[in-house]
């Protein structure tokens, strides 16, 4: 069987309404920081490898990629076929980053 999203937060939202009643379950809870651990884990090393893609481009056009980014979705630059894939990595880059602050804590 095919779990969807929907199924994974209907799920987390049960345990959140259980614990918040004072339900503790230390099986449950070792669990959990396990898989965070695990995706922290799993979202640094993502993360390091976006930021050597990024670097490869940044050398290569000598341009940093948060400039590059603004410059090309202004239409400053053409349309290169390097310039999405950078343009793709730096998205892909900030959503793991979000992802990855949020995993450790961190404000934006």
């Amino acid at each position: 069987m095919m779990h969807t999203t929907t199924d994974t937060l209907e799920k987390l939202q049960i345990l959140e309404t259980i614990y918040q009643e004072g339900y503790q379950n230390e099986f449950i809870d070792r669990t959990l920081d396990k898989i965070l651990d695990l995706e922290r884990t799993k979202a640094q090393q993502d993360v390091s490898e976006l930021q050597q893609q990024l670097r490869r481009f940044e050398t290569q056009y000598h341009l940093n990629s948060q400039n590059f980014y603004r410059r090309f979705h202004q239409g400053d630059l053409g349309d290169e076929p390097d310039y999405f894939e950078w343009s793709a990595c730096y998205d892909m880059y900030q959503a793991v980053s979000a992802r990855l602050h949020t995993l450790i804590g961190e404000e934006k």
